[in-house]
């Protein structure tokens, strides 16, 4: 065997050993869905705060609590504020009752998938989460939370991905997807999207 191909072997090996060891059970949960039939979103707030740790190392898997790659170097808690924010939007559209209410979002953890790790890993998972508190828009009451939702999803890699790609799909469209389809669910509005699944991630 040339010293080579010896060497994608062996780097192969590692490879699979290091992302096994990053393995882990992930899930899209909520303890309860609400009753928001009397309610209707006027307001997102998101809060990313600055104690979350941020990483731009291009691993496998970085050891922070925000990894976010897709729009421009820059800041990373104002990018992930404004991706949450317009996916809960879209996931509170269908509320039509008549009580106005906010829903304050605090994240938590919001770890997407880095390039090496889109381009190069077996599987993977976009990790999010967050706590959720809906109010009264008028009076500040809560109505209730705040609730804890985990809107992790199966993240697509290597050619999977580069079809989504070509298809039009990035990884801001199918996490944004993802956590509206949870906040729809968690509201009583759309289908239950609770599950739990294995992935390499942190």
């Amino acid at each position: 065997m040339r010293l080579r191909d010896l060497f994608i072997r062996v780097s192969s090996l590692l490879l699979v050993v290091f992302l096994a060891a990053c393995g882990g059970q992930f899930r899209t949960s909520y303890d309860a869905p609400v009753s928001a039939a009397d309610w209707r979103v006027t307001d997102v707030n998101v809060s990313v705060p600055a104690t979350l740790t941020v990483s731009e190392a291009e691993v496998f898997v970085p050891n922070a609590d925000i990894v976010w790659r897709e729009d421009p170097a820059g800041d990373r808690y104002a990018q992930v504020a404004a991706l949450m924010e317009n996916a809960i939007r879209k996931g509170a559209a269908g509320t039509k009752g008549s009580r106005a209410v906010h829903l304050d979002v605090t994240m938590l953890r919001f770890h997407a998938m880095t390039w090496k790790a889109e381009t190069q890993a077996p599987a993977g998972v976009h990790n999010v989460e967050f706590m959720i508190t809906v109010r009264d828009a008028r009076t500040g009451e809560v109505l209730a939370g705040p609730d804890n939702i985990e809107a992790s999803l199966r993240a697509m890699t290597g050619a999977e991905m580069a079809a989504a790609r070509g298809r039009g799909e990035t990884q801001k469209s199918q996490i944004s997807a993802h956590v509206a389809r949870t906040v729809a669910g968690w509201l009583g509005i759309g289908a239950d999207p609770r599950t739990e699944f294995s992935s390499v991630g942190a």
